[in-house]
């Protein structure tokens, strides 16, 4: 069974400190020129995670991911007609 994960974006002073943010979840990405990582934790600790992480001497600020409560499952979209003819020609 998956375990329920959502998404924390920390903002940062300087780069050095990214091997503390390692300690508080899953690190994805670190963007070194706008200063943020993204970390993935469990759900049921996203809120309390992220409260710890804003009381760090180097973290600007946080914020929680919307992504799963996104609806991500799309019915009844409509093909675009000029794309739907490219696709038969072949381009």
């Amino acid at each position: 069974m998956l375990t329920k994960r959502q998404g924390i974006v920390v903002w940062f002073q300087h780069m050095k400190n990214i091997k503390q943010l390692k300690r508080h979840g899953h690190l994805v990405f670190v963007s070194k020129k706008q200063k943020y990582a993204m970390i993935y934790v469990n759900m049921e600790e996203a809120e309390e995670k992220e409260a710890v992480l804003q009381r760090l001497p180097f973290v600007s600020k946080t914020a929680l991911s919307y992504r799963p409560f996104v609806r991500t499952d799309f019915e009844n979209a409509k093909q675009d007609k000029a794309k739907e003819y490219d696709y038969k020609i072949g381009i």
